[in-house]
């Protein structure tokens, strides 16, 4: 493995040579970027306005260049999480404006240093959260957002990486001081963080793991898990069938009438942690419907019962907690112990697929039907399925052109590379 390691750091660095020793084409960069008068342009994914996936555009923007104290980072691969569905449709609490580029997690090279930056080096590949710009093919993001990936980690591994791994570890470690022997109950226990989750509590011994998730997913994570159920089941019953006295710890992506129920599974001293709404997202575009039904459903909590039972509630938000709360010192040594437990091969991001950026749309549908088992990938060297070569336009930053049909896409599945 070592070896395969150094194999991939020459790789690395003959690559940066290459690319540093390039002609430029006319009208190009010798980086791959195109030239617009003295502009460098890169390739972005835009989210031209709040809505369906019609408002997702590739766009070619204005490179960006590192300020004080940032990292540019030449993209490889970028991380597709639910909640880019949710920003999407506008389905967030102060939703920036647009046009912007989606996506918080990359992973890539090291293309250039802003002042004052120390501790990386030119060609370096390394994994970062960005706050929004992820999906495109160059990012600069502040040096505490970045962090060195292991020698043997794939670029499609390390943008899987950072979200999922680092929001499982805290909720369980952090928030709900998982130890041996207890119980964790996990909704979407397929997804990005489900997987996360059932790894994690695989490092702690005598571990209960109840999980549920839809039930052609069963087969290829019943391993995962200790007790599976089908996501529509009535899982109370069932986890207390097992367990009469219920969990010690729920871990909640959904939201709604989850809530009551996840509160009336703990054990006495357990803890509910929200970390997600997905039940809000019903259809294509935002639903006032759906988000007024979810919010109904929500169990009232009052302190005084949380007191009498002796059971705690929370929320985990790990974009808030970096970007609006400066907890990054936290967050950097959270990620130092999960790569410590990557070496260890103890943990592993499991990668669903690989998208190319024209096939965006495709992607986020099969994250809306909850078709993906574990993270899917922007890889961004990727060549796009003829179909979809085909489908594409690439259009100005605003993302002005017209709406697509309805029809449009009709006999257009396509296969993506699946890991």
């Amino acid at each position: 493995m070592a070896k395969e390691g150094v194999e991939k750091a020459e790789e690395t660095e003959q690559m940066i040579e290459k690319e540093a020793t390039k002609e430029p084409a006319e009208g190009g960069g010798g980086d791959g970027s195109h030239r617009l008068g003295d502009a460098q342009e890169m390739r972005a994914v835009v989210l031209a306005g709040f809505g369906g996936l019609n408002k997702l555009r590739l766009t070619r923007k204005a490179m960006p260049e590192p300020q004080d104290g940032e990292l540019k980072i030449r993209v490889k691969a970028c991380g597709l999480n639910f909640i880019d569905l949710m920003v999407r449709q506008g389905n967030i609490d102060n939703p920036p404006k647009t046009p912007l580029v989606p996506g918080f997690e990359c992973s890539g090279i090291v293309e250039a240093l802003g002042d004052s930056v120390k501790g990386y080096e030119i060609g370096e590949r390394v994994m970062a959260f960005v706050n929004y710009n992820a999906w495109a093919e160059v990012v600069c993001t502040p040096v505490e957002f970045v962090y060195k990936i292991p020698d043997d980690m794939t670029f499609p591994e390390a943008a899987a990486f950072p979200v999922n791994f680092v929001t499982a570890y805290m909720m369980l470690f952090e928030v709900a001081n998982l130890r041996e022997g207890m119980s964790v109950l996990v909704h979407s226990a397929g997804g990005g963080v489900g997987q996360a989750v059932t790894q994690l509590c695989s490092t702690i011994p005598n571990v209960t793991v109840f999980g549920t998730a839809s039930t052609f997913k069963h087969e290829a994570i019943k391993d995962s898990v200790t007790h599976l159920f089908d996501r529509n089941a009535d899982y109370v019953q069932e986890v207390k069938r097992i367990s009469a006295e219920g969990v010690d710890i729920v871990l909640d992506c959904l939201c709604g009438d989850n809530t009551g129920k996840g509160l009336s599974l703990l054990k006495p001293v357990g803890t509910y942690i929200l970390y997600g709404s997905s039940n809000m997202v019903t259809g294509e575009t935002k639903s006032f419907f759906s988000f007024a039904k979810s919010w109904w459903q929500v169990e009232k909590v009052n302190p005084i019962k949380l007191y009498e039972e002796n059971k705690v509630i929370a929320g985990f938000s790990l974009l808030n907690l970096l970007f609006k709360q400066g907890r990054a010192g936290l967050i950097r040594g959270v990620v130092d112990k999960l790569i410590g437990l990557y070496n260890q091969k103890k943990i592993k991001p499991v990668v669903d697929s690989l998208w190319a950026l024209e096939e965006v749309k495709e992607a986020m549908q099969r994250i809306h039907d909850r078709g993906n088992i574990g993270k899917l990938i922007l890889d961004v060297e990727k060549t796009p399925t003829p179909l979809m070569a085909n489908d594409s336009t690439e259009t100005s930053e605003a993302g002005e052109e017209e709406e697509d049909h309805e029809g449009d896409s009709e006999n257009k599945e396509r296969m993506p590379f699946i890991q």
